[in-house]
Parts: structure tokens; C-alpha cells; sequence
């Protein structure tokens, strides 16, 4: 129940952020919800304890499913590249719409 709340808060906030005019605070959206949808997968793939997969040890029925944790694993790295792509495109672009263009004389067809 805690997971799915926090599931829940996680995925509230990250939209909030991405619904916000800047794009810093947009990149840190996508990392809140790149945090809620790794709880989800971990939550989902693993729903009970099982052991650790060593053979010869124990019976393949009972090891745990390394799929959840290697799809995980791909978005955190996923995640890491598209929020430092979006935090370059911050700095260069940063106040963009509050900068005039400066007068040169010329006219211009209207």
C-alpha cells in the first residue's frame, strides 16, 4: 500500500513539473516520473521474496525474475541521458523569450 502511494505522489508531482513553463523544472519532472515508473516495474516484477538464482543450489521455479531489475536498470540510464540533454538545451536556450531583438534600421515589409 506504502509503494502504491508513493507510486501515486511520485507520478502527481512529476506531472505537475512537466506541466510547468521551465524547462529545468520540466527536466526534473521527467526524473521524478522516471522514479515512479522504476518503483512501479520493481513493484510489479518482484511480489514476493525469492532467492537468489545460483545453480545447483536450488530449483529454477523459485529464483527471482531478472527482467524487472534489467528494465530498471535501462531507464535509470535512459533517464540519466534525456535529463542531461534537457538540462543542455536549458542552458543554452535560458531566457530566450525575454531577450528583444535589437533595432538595426532596416524596414521591413509589413
Amino acid at each position: 500500500m506504502i509503494i502504491s502511494l508513493t507510486i501515486g505522489f511520485l507520478v502527481a508531482g512529476g506531472t505537475y513539473l512537466l506541466l510547468q513553463r521551465s524547462l529545468v523544472r520540466i527536466a526534473f519532472g521527467v526524473g521524478v516520473l522516471s522514479h515512479a515508473v522504476n518503483l512501479f516495474l520493481l513493484s510489479a516484477g518482484v511480489s514476493t521474496y525469492r532467492d537468489e538464482p545460483i545453480t545447483g543450489q536450488m530449483e529454477p521455479a523459485a529464483a527471482a525474475d531478472p527482467l524487472p531489475q534489467a528494465f530498471v536498470l535501462t531507464a535509470i540510464v535512459i533517464t540519466l541521458a534525456v535529463t542531461v540533454f534537457l538540462l543542455a538545451l536549458a542552458v543554452i536556450g535560458r531566457n530566450d523569450n525575454t531577450h528583444r531583438i535589437p533595432e538595426t534600421g532596416e524596414e521591413r515589409d509589413r
